[in-house]
């Protein structure tokens, strides 16, 4: 009997090769080759997730209600703990019954978000570069994907005043993400107004991807939710993975107005059974104890940025400084793509990046570093980079 080919669905076709699953497949026959390879590729933290958070889950997991179905709206105490702290950070009042969503990681609300918001043919205005997620979200809705590019001279930041009236006519949906992966740009309460008015005027919504909030180093980045109004027509993502080391753990929330945040609650009823109870509990912990938790993590990445910054300027490289994240965005050498560059570090100086191109066409001038190795390996980077006489 013939075997009959298998052939992957259109919206999968249409997708390129997931970014950071390629890197991680040069990365790994590097090191089966023996090589030394510093990893500066995926954003993912080297320290471990602090003590008490790890002694609460310990804790919690000897319940064996917990080793039941969690609840889909969230444990009610994690709620309750994420109200308090949007209130002490941002002095937001959110219900906590209405208006908080626990996720399994934000990158899951994030990706099932379209789903609740967009329909065909309906616009999704999406960043360029930008998290792939967000593009990939938006076409499995089924819905077109305008590109709003991320200009240096703009400090990163959509050009809000370029996008077509034809193009608003139809956007349902505009993802924004500040502090900004992969640029490390941000965003202040001035320019977060003008999109929330701008939303209201063309009846579309925000989602806007707060990860790296709690990485900044000198000022403390907003929330879009601060704007007078913005709870209308915005849902902000938030995650623990980097604020607290625990990427691994896969916990996250969700604020926002209370119909949108039914409307990706009925999604995610449909499509998991929510966050294990534990976890949700030693989530609970790191909320509670955030301002004692985070400020030693700050200060690591802001020393890390400095010393790798200042030595890549040392180079002669032209390397912006970022206010926010634990990532540096460094505009290529002239006659270097993202990819060439990337390429050339790692098999002459075993050094893995990201290129710039795996964020968005616009951003193939880029390369971006993660701080996510001790000082002296980033140091150790750069040496072997300045070797190269690019």
């Amino acid at each position: 009997m013939a075997t009959i080919p298998f052939v992957k669905s259109q919206r999968l076709q249409k997708l390129p090769p997931y970014l950071f699953a390629e890197i991680d497949k040069k990365k790994k026959a590097a090191i089966a080759a023996g090589r030394d390879v510093i990893n500066l590729g995926v954003g993912d933290p080297d320290r471990p997730t602090p003590r008490p958070i790890i002694e609460s889950l310990q804790h919690h997991v000897e319940n064996p209600v917990f080793h039941q179905y969690a609840l889909d709206q969230g444990a009610p105490e994690l709620r309750r703990s994420i109200a308090a702290f949007c209130k002490a950070r941002y002095g937001l009042d959110l219900n906590p019954e209405t208006e908080i969503l626990p996720l399994i990681g934000s990158k899951e609300g994030i990706a099932h978000f379209p789903l609740a918001v967009l329909n065909p043919s309906e616009i999704s205005l999406v960043p360029d570069p930008c998290y792939p997620v967000y593009r990939s979200s938006s076409m499995f809705a089924g819905a077109d994907v305008y590109t709003m590019p991320l200009e240096r001279s703009l400090g990163f930041r959509p050009d809000l005043d370029a996008i077509p009236a034809d193009v608003f006519a139809l956007a349902r949906l505009m993802f924004l993400n500040f502090p900004n992966n992969p640029t490390g740009g941000t965003a202040d309460l001035d320019y977060f107004r003008k999109v929330v008015d701008l939303a209201k005027a063309n009846d579309f919504v925000i989602a806007q991807d707060a990860a790296y909030n709690e990485m900044y180093f000198d000022k403390p980045a907003p929330s879009i939710l601060q704007v007078p109004g913005a709870k209308d027509v915005t849902v902000e993502f938030h995650s623990l993975s980097k604020t607290f080391n625990m990427t691994g753990w896969r916990v996250g929330f969700a604020i926002g107005g209370a119909p949108l945040i039914a409307a990706l609650a009925q999604v995610k009823a449909n499509t998991d059974s929510g966050i294990f109870t534990a976890i949700q509990h030693a989530a609970k912990t790191a909320l509670d104890q955030y301002d004692e938790l985070t400020p030693p993590i700050r200060a690591l990445y802001k020393e890390r940025r400095d010393a790798f910054v200042g030595a890549l300027r040392k180079l002669g490289w032209d390397v912006p400084s970022p206010e926010a994240t634990f990532y540096v965005w460094i505009p290529c050498p002239k006659g270097y793509s993202s990819t060439d560059l990337c390429s050339r570090i790692l098999e002459e100086a075993d050094v893995v990046t990201t290129p710039g191109l795996g964020f968005g066409r616009t951003a193939d001038g880029y390369i971006r570093a993660a701080l996510t190795v001790e000082t002296p390996r980033l140091l150790e980077a750069v040496g072997r980079i300045g070797k190269l006489s690019l």
